[in-house]
């Protein structure tokens, strides 16, 4: 008996899905082994955006090997409906300063039309305390890009 496939989205369906989200995951090779962590990220309609704090074991391996895998899902919580799409591609630190701020500024907008908690600004090296737009003014974080990407898997339920 074949199994059943999960249908595939088409590309206008999975840049939707990353435009609406906002957390990813991102899985790193490291050490021989796999190593995962979540993000938070912007996208342009091109590109993934994160920021990243400048400690950690990811910085350690994305200095090391840059290639990744990001994934983005959106379920219901009876998984009645899913959908995900997961990128093998490189991150690229962004390293001009005006398109980091560019960058950064996208961040606090996302941030405040998504009414997050500033519970958040501590994943992206920030006091919990700071104004979201600290992101923009102070150079507490690293800024990667997703390039290269050279597969994409975007499945959905029916």
């Amino acid at each position: 008996m074949d199994p059943f496939k999960i249908p595939k989205m088409k590309k206008a369906e999975y840049d939707s899905l990353i435009k609406r989200q906002y957390v990813s995951r991102i899985a790193f090779i490291g050490g021989g082994e796999p190593y995962i962590a979540p993000f938070l990220y912007v996208f342009d309609g091109k590109h993934m955006y994160f920021l990243s704090t400048n400690y950690g074991r990811k910085i350690e391996y994305f200095r090391s090997d840059p290639k990744v895998c990001v994934e983005v899902e959106e379920y219901v919580p009876d998984l009645s409906s899913f959908m995900f799409v997961s990128l093998q591609g490189s991150l690229e630190e962004v390293t001009g300063p005006q398109e980091k701020k560019k960058i950064r500024e996208q961040f606090v907008r996302m941030i405040a039309k998504n009414l997050l908690s500033g519970h958040v600004l501590t994943a992206l090296g920030h006091p919990q305390q700071d104004p979201p737009e600290a992101i923009a003014r102070e150079d507490r974080s690293l800024v990667w890009k997703l390039t290269a990407v050279k597969d994409i898997v975007a499945l959905k339920n029916g």
